[in-house]
């Protein structure tokens, strides 16, 4: 599959590490220009540089939710590559855990600020600048937690779940010059889902199926695929990435 991507041009939000950082990787891998963002300049510097460099990889540093960091990330892109094909979404946040009754209403705000709002700013942003006349393809990673109740992450879940209805209003709208799916992993050891497996990850693993927890290169893989050309007549969909856990009851 080396060079299915070549010529095009993908951002990959929060892509300093873990998931982000896989799927960078992995389109670069065949043959795709990127430009990563997250917020630490110094991780973002390193991220690209193990990317293969500037021929390969640029990166801005900034906010996901922050339009302007947003605009300027559209223009690195078309301005340092010369185009913007490919587009995902990657960043999300989770800074609370426990039920919904003890819920931070401003927490839960800022939440749906960037798990939800930032993907259809990010779209606007790719759509006026490029997508809109030539096309492209965009995946927004979502949750397995969008899709079944989740106990103690319910308002992360939700976000999700909004996420995954976005990208099939999205795909209706925006067809047929522009793709968008979704997809929808459960626990991928990276540092963002430590909480979920640290101490125990040998009793989680143990329930699902497949008997192990995701790593960062089995939602990399997925997500080149929904932005390629083998992926052509989908759109709208939110493919699970889960070890079977959904089949298994769980979440």
């Amino acid at each position: 599959m080396a060079g299915r991507f070549e010529g095009r041009t993908a951002i990959v939000t929060g892509a300093s590490r873990g998931i982000g950082l896989a799927i960078a990787r992995r389109l670069v891998e065949d043959g795709a220009r990127v430009v990563i963002t997250a917020r630490k300049p110094d991780a973002l510097e390193e991220a690209a540089a193990s990317l293969g460099g500037p021929e390969h990889a640029a990166f801005v540093a900034g906010h996901a939710d922050d339009v302007d960091h947003q605009a300027q990330t559209v223009a690195t892109a078309v301005e340092t590559f010369g185009s913007l094909d490919l587009l995902v979404n990657n960043t999300g946040i989770n800074p609370t855990y426990g039920p919904l009754m003890g819920l931070d209403l401003t927490t839960a705000r800022k939440m749906v600020d960037v798990n939800c709002l930032s993907p259809i700013s990010w779209i606007q942003h790719a759509h006026r600048a490029w997508m809109g006349e030539h096309g492209g393809a965009i995946v927004n990673v979502a949750s397995v937690a969008g899709l079944r109740p989740a106990p103690g992450i319910a308002m992360y879940g939700g976000t999700k779940a909004m996420l995954v209805h976005l990208t099939e209003e999205l795909a209706v709208e925006l067809g047929p010059g522009i793709r968008v799916n979704a997809v929808a992993p459960a626990v991928v050891k990276t540092q963002f889902a430590t909480a979920l497996y640290e101490g125990r990850e040998e009793q989680v693993a143990a329930t699902y199926p497949l008997k192990r927890l995701g790593v960062p290169d089995d939602i990399g893989s997925v997500v080149a695929f929904l932005l390629s050309d083998d992926a052509g007549w989908m759109t709208g969909q939110a493919i699970v990435v889960d070890g079977g856990l959904l089949l298994a009851g769980g979440v």
